[in-house]
């Protein structure tokens, strides 16, 4: 789970809801400076917030700082200030200018009214407080923040471009010079006390042509004052001459269709840079000595979106992707030091835990996608377990459809309301074949999953909400446009209400049905109120005021009957005592409007919430019961821990628990037999706890009273395991990892390689220092380097058998890497046999020489008698070598003609005999 950063709780302190988890928000992919880092932090956008990491030292990872939510419109580009690292400044299409404190974290100056859209903008190097920012064909202007002459001015030269803005660049050496880069492909380069440049260095290609080529990213050489890479989307890199206004180098990609999204310098190594591809994530090295790239990365599917080289720590690389994903690449150890992948990078409409896992929750999103997420990690799910695997969604212009998770396409697709939005989408609690959906076409249409209609309702205006009864399987609620809440009954032909409520002044956007009181119903409306009805009494019995703005969000606990949330665009989330009409709790903590809320009622004290600000976060509600888990803990009676409905709404009556898990936990609790209280406590904790630790403090609990581990749920393995148990299982995990078939871990994006599996499990081995299994498995997966660098902790015996091993594969391979291998654990005769081979003869000469003058000698290790030979031995079998590849070279140079030097060749290592022989001959 995401650490919450202490700065984040502020609000959340005052009040007694408590954040407990927060998944952040993916970048936006929309703009283009939307990535920046400064000191030992790193910032990136959401579409109206901005997410800062820092560096924790002590642990050597990055953690969430601070989340900057001040924008009200989708914030356009952030500069980090070259001067301060505690400085930061953001733009965004409300026409707003921030300059954040990060340290600090507050705004220390704010520019409104910044005739046009800052689009791009910068920190200017010359300045250590001004600010340049630029709308789509400029003017540049410059924002001095503070001083004698603070305000706004526009540069001199930078105005009334041709062609829109793409991005614009100071030079971080020459004072005042800087860099357009423009839609058309163009770039216009101004220095003070030079000539203007507009428009020039366009790519060949768009000589002569009206056709556009946008430049994606431009960056000055940090080692000249001249030099300037520049990434147009079609045309690829150039290595330009600002000076001259000439292309240096023009850089070539392995394929055609690659195309160059984003590029940064290296600064620790002159020269060399790096660029993100478009369509996919391949992260490509360059050196400006050469045309190709040095190496490539596939990182992920997704192409990228932007990039930035931090200085601190070096080597690690912050890459932006099209699909919201933002990591932290390690160059060096090849590897994400840091990944947040798959965040959502529009507002979140709703979210809903699965039915039978309270582990699971989709997210459904402005930005088109619905994703699963595991709540005790807070990542993404990619294959769902269990058998409920089916998701019903709504759009905007689309229709309504049925997704089924596991097979990752579409069941069922209704089109009933046309292009019509569908604003709800409600799945019946007591027969999961009935669906609702609500839309702006005025109709409320209820069918079954395979696509029978069985009732239109006709209403006056747009139907926003809808909400099956969980009490009465044929009821369910509308909220309409026209500020009425309607009942039906489906189970009769009738296409009329049953009841209307009125009473709200604006329109009704969102109902919910009591799941502990029969004929109870609220509903939240755009005139800032939430209303209480009473079905069975035909009459609104509460009004909650207290929002500021339209209610979106509701949610009715499913234990305490009384307690309504609700969530407004006013950025809060409120707490109700619906029985006198009170609010008991405010929470702060949303940065934009709030939509979704939503409990499992397993697990009743967790709700989650999604808002605007493109985040879910979970929060937990056990501090509004105090009382209740003081009872528990304290063992008192039922009677004072479960209630029934009608007791525990009456006025000042303390919280009972009346659901059913509840009531499901007591009936099991008096079936056991002695003393119940640990599983009491246990069942009630998990109840009424957060996710993420409850299970594995409960399993070591069991660990420790004696449990039998063959009792443990597989579970318990993914957590904190009792020492005891600690080697065993890990060990049993690698064994898993290198056996068990692809099938076990399921299918499709983001499940593990058969190499990932492997390299998993080789670690393990190593860090269980079963160093040979680590050995075997990296020479599988052909790391051999790896492999023989630990060989020795085995035994000097294993590591030679191992490059003997090694050095066969190269002779295979044929490859001349096997000489240092040879020679390493002295197998001369192997060596000089793979160089005679290859008609190396000279070199076969050379080595057998060396061998006889004791320059190369075998390893001796402890094995068996007899397995090696003695020195005199060795080198008469040294000596046997030398005389061989003597004849076969003498014996080459005598095929060719050349007997002379055929017989210096026998002459050279004293061989008479056979120099008089081959004479005769």
């Amino acid at each position: 789970m995401t650490d919450i950063p202490l700065n984040l709780f502020f609000k959340a302190n005052m009040s007694q809801v408590r954040q407990v988890g927060l998944l952040a928000a993916g970048c936006q992919p929309w703009s283009r400076d939307v990535c920046a880092a400064g000191g030992d932090r790193f910032a990136y956008c959401a579409t109206l917030a901005i997410y800062v990491y820092q560096l924790d030292h002590r642990y050597n990872e990055f953690k969430l700082h601070s989340i900057m939510s001040e924008h009200k419109k989708t914030i356009t580009a952030i500069s980090w200030c070259p001067h301060n690292p505690d400085l930061f400044a953001s733009g965004s299409t409300d026409n707003l200018v921030i300059i954040w404190n990060v340290a600090e974290q507050k705004v220390v100056a704010k520019l409104d009214n910044t005739k046009g859209t800052p689009a791009s903008l910068s920190w200017c190097w010359n300045a250590d407080d001004a600010v340049a920012f630029a709308s789509d064909r400029g003017p540049l202007f410059i924002w001095t923040i503070s001083g004698p002459d603070s305000g706004v001015t526009v540069h001199r030269d930078a105005h009334s471009f041709l062609s829109d803005i793409c991005i614009f660049r100071w030079h971080t050496r020459k004072k005042g010079k800087v860099v357009f880069g423009h839609i058309d492909g163009s770039l216009s380069i101004f220095q003070p006390g030079n000539k203007s440049h507009k428009h020039v260095l366009r790519p060949e290609s768009l000589e002569g042509t009206e056709e556009e080529d946008p430049v994606t990213a431009l960056e000055w050489d940090p080692l000249s004052t001249e030099y300037l890479l520049v990434a147009n989307l079609h045309y690829g890199i150039r290595l330009v001459d600002s000076e001259s206004l000439c292309c240096i180098t023009t850089f070539n990609f392995p394929s055609a269709a690659a195309s160059v999204q984003c590029l940064a310098w290296v600064p620790s190594a002159p020269g060399m840079f790096i660029t993100g591809d478009s369509q996919v994530g391949v992260l490509r090295i360059w050196n400006v000595s050469r045309t190709t790239p040095v190496d490539n990365f596939k990182l992920k599917k997704t192409g990228f979106h932007c990039l930035h080289v931090l200085n601190s720590p070096p080597r690690k690389k912050l890459c932006c992707f099209l699909d919201g994903g933002v990591g932290l690449y390690n160059m060096g150890a090849k590897k994400w030091d840091f990944l947040r992948d798959l965040g959502h990078v529009e507002t979140i409409f709703d979210c809903k835990f699965k039915p039978d896992d309270p582990n699971l929750l989709a997210t459904a999103s402005f930005d088109g996608t619905i994703k699963v997420w595991d709540i005790n990690t807070l990542t993404a799910v990619h294959t769902s377990p269990g058998d409920l695997n089916c998701i019903a969604g709504a759009t905007s212009r689309n229709g309504a459809f049925i997704w089924d998770i596991k097979k990752g396409k579409m069941a069922q697709r209704f089109n009933e309301h046309g292009k019509s939005g569908i604003f709800c989408i409600a799945w019946s609690h007591k027969d999961s074949k009935r669906i609702a959906t609500c839309s702006g076409d005025g109709y409320c249409i209820i069918r079954t999953v395979d696509g029978k209609v069985l009732h239109k309702y006709r209403h006056p205006a747009a139907v926003f909400g809808c909400d099956w009864s969980q009490n009465n399987k044929d009821m369910i609620a509308t909220g309409c446009e026209d500020r009425n809440v309607r009942v039906y009954y489906v189970a009769t032909s009738s296409d009329q209400p049953l009841k209307v409520f009125s009473g709200h002044t604006e329109k009704v956007f969102h109902v919910k049905w009591s799941p502990l009181r029969e004929g109870i119903l609220c509903s939240g409306s755009d005139d800032g109120s939430v209303r209480v009805w009473d079905y069975t009494q035909d009459a609104c019995v509460n009004i909650l005021s207290g929002h500021t703005a339209p209610v979106r969000g509701l949610m009715w606990n499913t234990e305490v009957p009384y307690l309504l949330v609700s969530g407004s665009w006013d950025y809060t989330i409120k707490v109700w005592d619906t029985r006198e009409g009170t609010c008991v709790d405010t929470v702060y903590d949303h940065g934009a409007d709030v939509y979704g809320l939503t409990c499992h009622p397993s697990r009743p004290f967790t709700m989650a919430s999604c808002s605007r600000d493109s985040t879910v976060r979970l929060w937990s509600l056990t501090p509004l019961i105090t009382p209740l888990q003081i009872n528990i803990l304290a063992d008192r009676s039922w009677e004072e821990i479960i209630g029934n409905t009608d007791s525990a709404i009456e006025p000042g009556t303390p919280p009972l628990l009346c659901g059913k898990v509840s009531r499901d936990i007591k009936q099991e609790i008096e079936k056991q037999t002695g003393n119940p209280r640990v599983k009491k406590l246990r069942w009630f904790s998990e109840c009424l706890s957060p996710p993420g630790g409850s299970d594995n403090l409960w399993n070591l609990v069991a660990v420790v009273k004696g449990q039998d581990e063959s009792l443990l749920p597989q579970n318990y393995r993914k957590g904190i395991m009792h020492l005891k148990h600690l080697i065993k299982f890990r060990m049993s995990e690698a064994q898993e990892l290198t056996t068990v078939k692809m099938s076990k871990f399921g299918g499709g994006i983001g499940v593990p390689t058969k190499e990932e599996r492997l390299k998993e499990a080789a670690e393990i081995h190593l860090r269980l220092g079963q160093i040979q299994r680590y050995c075997e498995l990296m020479v599988e997966l052909g790391e051999w380097d790896k492999a023989l660098s630990v060989a020795p902790g085995v035994s000097v015996k294993y590591w030679k058998k191992l490059m003997q091993r090694r050095a066969d594969q190269l002779i295979q391979e044929d490859k001349d890497d096997v000489i240092p291998y040879c020679i390493a654990i002295g197998d001369v005769k192997k060596l000089v046999n793979f160089l005679m081979s290859r008609g190396q003869l000279k070199e076969a000469l050379l080595v057998a020489q060396a061998a006889c003058e004791g320059n190369l000698q075998t390893l001796h290790v402890s094995t068996p008698k007899g397995s090696w030979c003695s020195d005199d031995t060795c080198k008469e079998d040294f000596n046997e070598l030398l005389q061989e590849a003597c004849k076969e070279l003498a014996d080459w140079y005598f095929q060719e003609g050349r007997a002379v030097l055929a017989a210096c060749c026998h002459l050279a290592v004293d061989n008479i005999e056979r120099l008089i022989i081959d004479e005769k001959q």
